[in-house]
């Protein structure tokens, strides 16, 4: 039913200790990810930056370090130094649990998320809708944080952040349904194998491309990045939800978003892309087979995630309605459509199976 962690030397290790040492082995788990939580998120803060220069014809940071790589650390050790203020009529319970909700759920959908073949802190047969599941309770962590801020700017973001989220959800599940249609699980390890030969982006003709689109456009939206990113509208709430949050509290949220986005491209890297899966099979046989599916698979991700970049600094930001009608005329019926074709796809065993 469930592996604690797919790495069979730290499995073994679960299934030989008991008492204390099991406690210390579940830790040491959960520092390798807060580790990768935050050096990923440093290093994507980075990138996005450099990503900005290259579009906007300009250098990015390049003086803190060689090529500027000390700037984001620069910033981090900026942000952690900072001191926190409440402001003096939010309510501190909700104002604090608004940041680590959001941290928490990020965390426990990186959880799910497969590197390479055993490499994952958790394998169960419904994975992937835990993943649905657990991204949708960050939302809850802006809305309390926003609450508990008592700032009217806060709270507006925080609202269009609800309704954006749960709009745009519903294109996000049909995409997903078009995978587990192709798949026939919902396990996240079973999705990679059943792309071994093809992967699902070509094997399920058109509709698997519009189901990627549909994905991306909505994957972008639920990160609330631009041109989706009503939630923050410096130019109309000042920071949005976390206008009254400062030092790690905004880092905090800050983090998380670049996290998410991670989350994203890797969840598009695993349900369309083959996973850690070498195209046309062109490193299988090699050793060290958990070092090129771990490549393999962030190459890929890589590749999404420049592509979200890419996104926000090519489109302006859209309005309100704009975003809703997106969602409900357009991606929602196609969505609909396309699952049911999809569907029929799968029942005539149509897919395509190359090799």
């Amino acid at each position: 039913m469930m592996n604690m962690l797919s790495i069979n030397i730290f499995q073994n290790w679960l299934e030989q200790t008991h008492g204390i040492w099991y406690v210390l082995v579940l830790a040491g788990i959960a520092a390798i990810y807060l580790g990768f939580f935050a050096v990923a998120g440093l290093m994507l803060v980075y990138l996005e930056r450099r990503v900005a220069g290259y579009f906007q014809l300009r250098l990015g940071p390049n003086r803190v370090g060689p090529w500027g790589l000390l700037q984001t650390i620069a910033d981090a050790l900026k942000l952690v130094s900072k001191e926190i203020f409440i402001p003096k009529m939010a309510d501190k319970l909700l104002y604090k649990a608004g940041y680590y909700i959001v941290i928490i759920a990020a965390l426990l959908a990186l959880a799910v998320i497969p590197f390479a073949r055993q490499i994952q802190a958790l394998d169960f047969n419904v994975g992937l809708f835990f993943i649905s599941a657990v991204s949708s309770v960050g939302v809850l962590g802006i809305l309390i944080g926003a609450w508990g801020s008592r700032n009217k700017y806060s709270l507006i973001g925080a609202m269009r952040s609800g309704l954006q989220m749960i709009s745009y959800e519903l294109s996000a599940g049909f995409a997903i349904i078009a995978v587990v249609l192709m798949a026939g699980t919902l396990k996240m390890t079973g999705i990679v194998e059943a792309q071994k030969h093809t992967w699902f982006l070509f094997q399920g003709h058109l509709p698997a491309i519009i189901a990627f689109m549909i994905f991306l456009i909505s994957g972008t939206a639920e990160t609330n990045r631009v041109p989706f990113d009503l939630v923050e509208g410096e130019s109309e709430l000042g920071a949005g939800f976390h206008t009254e949050y400062s030092g790690m509290g905004f880092a905090f949220f800050f983090l998380a978003e670049f996290i998410n986005m991670f989350i994203i491209s890797a969840l598009g890297a695993t349900l369309f892309l083959g996973g850690w899966l070498a195209p046309f099979g062109i490193t299988d046989g090699l050793p060290a087979q958990w070092l090129w599916g771990m490549i393999w698979f962030l190459l890929k991700v890589f590749v999404l995630i420049f592509l979200l970049m890419w996104f926000r600094w090519t489109f302006p930001r859209i309005r309100i309605d704009q975003l809703l009608t997106l969602e409900w005329k357009y991606l929602l019926p196609v969505g609909l459509v396309n699952t049911v074709i999809m569907a029929w796809i799968v029942w005539k065993d149509w897919l395509i199976h190359l090799g």
